[in-house]
């Protein structure tokens, strides 16, 4: 699977899915560790890659222009999730959400819980 990493997360998130087989990219490695929300979401269109962040704003983005790509991954947790959590979890998810990524979906995850929501969001009322 293509994945962008955003800059939020460690760029060991990017080599350890990399190690386990994953073409994944860190935002960083592309030059754009200050990159505006809009150019990273543009990244991912144009290197057909599932956006990987903590960052919820990419959600709201995406309902504003009621966007059906790129699809995220969104890391949720009322504690922070180590690098190595945020691994375990996308290798041991992936595979069943592959299918939904790949036609354009949020997924949020986190311990414990896993939600999938189709492409494109409904608008934020007010937003």
């Amino acid at each position: 699977m293509r994945l962008l990493l955003d800059n939020n997360l460690s760029h060991r998130v990017a080599e350890d899915l990399r190690e386990a087989g994953h073409d994944a990219v860190h935002v960083r490695e592309r030059g754009l560790g200050n990159a505006d929300d809009t150019t990273i979401l543009e990244l991912a269109v144009n290197e057909n890659r599932v956006l990987v962040t903590e960052d919820t704003d990419f959600g709201i983005l995406l309902a504003r222009y009621r966007a059906v790509t790129p699809s995220v991954v969104l890391f949720r947790s009322s504690d922070p999730l180590t690098p190595a959590e945020q691994v375990h979890l996308l290798l041991t998810n992936l595979e069943g959400v592959a299918d939904s990524l790949a036609v354009g979906c949020v997924v949020s995850i986190g311990r414990g819980h896993l939600r999938v929501r189709p492409l494109p969001l409904r608008p934020i009322e007010g937003g």
